[in-house]
């Protein structure tokens, strides 16, 4: 498509972008929520003791986010080089697709098979979210960016969930499904999940909007490389360029690991104090369904009243929840944190997205988003184990809830410090330069035309 003054909208493209949520949305609830750590601990870990599985999957996935944060700013700044970043996606997806599916063969006390499946299936969606996000404003201007963002985690909850809920029966009743056990049924769950993230991929891979390549596009892989890792150490230095966005980002690392550590310890803290596996689970369906309709409607009001105002409201109500949850005692009080998180947790990080592709020249966020990517990688580390500190010397995991309070304050003060039209202003302004640059090579039309294709 050709553009004048602007990015013109290919509906079918931002249509395969929604889609892409729901389906690898199932892969984050049924397999890393739900699913697998039982799983692991009770087949693939099955020869060892418990607090040594534990350990053990604690580590691979330390494992699998590390391998993540070092490979996607390399890979994203290759992807904006080459303008593609949907074939990155691709190989991503698919190469969490088929670890998934892997998952259907582990045997007990194949406990490092599992963990080998869990770093690459781990590599595979997460590696492959660092494209999709870097896709969006490749996609819809910015105007549109609030409203496309919220939507794509709103389809998000409601695909995952939805598959969760059937994997779910085919566990606990796995003769519905033909299955003669629970073990089977689990295996099944593993199947389908692979299934359905590669059917709703589909649109994605073939629809996938494509920038033009740019003109230090090397001819080999080595020289791939060599940019590459050229252009990286150029980000670490020219982000200071941008100030609101590093304010952004800086914003980000604070309430993001808390948003984290409530997910990856709601679980564990819930049966801390005595509350069931079923309610739990539940809890996460509630979570999911809850999620679907606030996101879209949070996401209409971050496109009217602005996507900061909206995540500062949301972080509000997380530091709420962090409260709540000190002083819960049963099962009812889980699910009405569980209906508070399903109403902020979508709408925080389709927000947080969406300002971030905002204050990102668009010629380099795979390259921005592969940093965010990185450096929020390391900076989750902090929050587990405030949580866990706190907690062990305390003597109560109600203390290490509470602790995270401190994230969240932390996030919202430098949030407050973000200003996204001044951040708007020096992102456009990066853009053209990079655009005049280009016409001075030949590379691009004259004026303001520029050519997308997708």
């Amino acid at each position: 498509m050709h553009v004048k003054e602007g990015l013109s909208v290919d509906k079918r493209a931002v249509k395969a972008w929604i889609t892409y949520d729901w389906a690898n949305s199932a892969y984050a609830t049924t397999v890393l929520a739900a699913v697998l750590p039982v799983f692991y601990a009770s087949v693939a870990a099955a020869t060892l003791d418990k607090d040594t599985a534990a350990s053990y999957l604690a580590y691979t996935h330390s494992i699998g986010m590390l391998c993540v944060a070092l490979l996607t700013p390399l890979l994203g700044t290759l992807a904006d080089l080459s303008g593609r970043k949907g074939d990155f996606l691709r190989v991503f997806a698919i190469t969490g697709i088929v670890s998934t599916l892997g998952f259907s063969v582990i045997g007990e006390g194949d406990w490092l098979l599992a963990s080998t499946l869990l770093v690459l299936s781990t590599i595979g969606f997460a590696g492959g979210n660092t494209f999709y996000d870097a896709m969006l404003p490749d996609l819809v201007p910015a105007e549109r960016r609030d409203m496309v963002s919220s939507k794509g985690y709103a389809y998000g909850y409601i695909g995952g969930g939805l598959l969760l809920a059937i994997n779910l029966l085919m566990i606990q009743q796995p003769g519905w499904f033909g299955m003669p056990s629970t073990l089977a049924g689990t295996r099944l769950a593993f199947i389908s999940v692979s299934m359905w993230w590669l059917l709703f991929s589909l649109p994605i891979f073939r629809y996938a909007p494509r920038r033009p390549a740019s003109s230090e596009l090397p001819a080999s892989a080595t020289g791939y490389a060599k940019v590459g890792v050229r252009r990286l150490r150029q980000t670490f230095g020219q982000i200071r360029r941008f100030p609101q966005l590093l304010r952004m980002l800086v914003a980000f690392w604070f309430f993001n690991d808390g948003i984290n550590t409530i997910i990856l310890m709601a679980t564990i803290y819930g049966t801390s104090i005595g509350i069931g596996t079923s309610d739990l689970m539940l809890a996460l369906l509630i979570t999911q369904f809850i999620g679907f309709p606030c996101t879209l409607l949070l996401g209409a009001w971050a496109q009217r009243w602005g996507a900061k105002q909206v995540l500062l409201v949301s972080l509000s109500i997380y530091i709420c929840i962090v409260i709540l949850g000190y002083f819960m005692t049963q099962a009812l009080h889980f699910y009405v944190l569980a209906g508070l998180v399903g109403v902020v947790q979508g709408i925080s990080q389709s927000t947080a997205r969406s300002l971030f592709s905002n204050l990102m020249p668009a010629a380099r966020t795979g390259e921005y988003f592969g940093f965010v990517n990185i450096t929020g990688k390391f900076a989750s580390i902090f929050g587990p184990f405030v949580f866990g500190y706190v907690g062990q010397i305390t003597g109560s995991t109600r203390w290490g809830i509470l602790s995270l309070i401190f994230f969240f304050v932390a996030g919202i003060a430098v949030l407050l410090t973000v200003k996204v039209q001044k951040g708007m202003q020096d992102a456009q302004s990066a853009d053209q330069e990079e655009l005049e640059r280009m016409q001075g090579l030949g590379m691009a039309g004259k004026g303001k035309d520029v050519t997308f294709t997708g």
